[in-house]
């Protein structure tokens, strides 16, 4: 993903809320969130031409999504895919502490992540929830309550869209009681933002003027790439569940799909 924007333990209805875009190249082959027939109870996206994902749940009650980390002269070609730390932690059975604690030793050998992993999330009040990079000394850790964004820097760095989709959150939250589907629409319209941010507000991370300019937007469209998908979790005090996701392709209609239970139907 590319903007992640987040609210934990900080509202009393809704103890998880999380709001995110995936842009990629449109030409990558993927598919749209799903159970996964050959890693039961893992429901996500899927990137068809590495097996990975960049956000998901699992029925064990586990949460985990990734950011890229923009910079265009460290990439590697030869590294592995980055889509995999997500997936691998959603099918298996380390806690995030030891997930994490594994990936110490390897996680250099990745182009540049941002990681969030949860679990616990069907006992919110007891749930954790953990952020790595691989760009970030200071990391691992476990965060606590707070809203926080994440782009493709480290954790709550001040870019634009950083900054406004946290400061749209905070209101929407401080706002009082929503109805799952009113808060719901009112993210997708945080995540669908074209907005463009002032030249003397742009981050300087390598690319072009022109492109840093584009990647700015929180909806972002470009020849080739752009947002895909659109992600909102809700996870209630009871421990419940709304997995929303909408899809942007190019000259196709808009979908979107939506999953109520931490487990397959059936």
């Amino acid at each position: 993903m590319c903007l992640i924007v987040f609210a934990w333990q900080s509202h009393p209805e809704y103890p998880f809320v999380l709001a995110g875009n995936r842009d990629e190249f449109y030409a990558r082959p993927t598919e749209a969130a799903h159970w996964w027939p050959d890693s039961p109870g893992v429901l996500a996206g899927r990137d068809q031409k590495a097996g990975g994902t960049w956000c998901g749940i699992a029925s064990s009650g586990r949460f985990a999504a990734l950011t890229n980390f923009r910079g265009p002269s460290e990439g590697n070609a030869l590294a592995p895919s980055r889509g995999a730390l997500v997936s691998d932690y959603l099918a298996g059975r380390h806690s995030a502490a030891n997930y994490l604690a594994g990936l110490a030793t390897s996680k250099a050998r990745y182009n540049g992540f941002n990681l969030l992993l949860a679990e616990g999330l069907q006992s919110p009040a007891s749930a954790d929830l953990w952020v790595d990079s691989n760009r970030d000394a200071t990391m691992p850790r476990r965060l606590e309550g707070g809203i926080h964004g994440v782009s493709n820097a480290q954790l709550d760095t001040p870019w634009p869209k950083v900054e406004t989709a946290k400061a749209r959150l905070q209101n929407l939250l401080a706002g009082g009681a929503l109805a799952a589907d009113a808060l719901i629409a009112a993210l997708l319209a945080l995540l669908t933002d074209p907005q463009i941010a002032p030249d003397e507000t742009l981050p300087a991370t390598g690319v072009p003027l022109a492109a840093e300019r584009s990647l700015s937007a929180a909806f972002i469209r470009m020849p080739g790439y752009g947002t895909r998908t659109s992600t909102v979790i809700l996870v209630d005090h009871r421990g419940r569940l709304c997995f929303h996701e909408s899809t942007h392709p190019v000259d196709q209609p808009y979908s979107m799909r939506r999953f109520s239970s931490w487990a397959a139907p059936g």
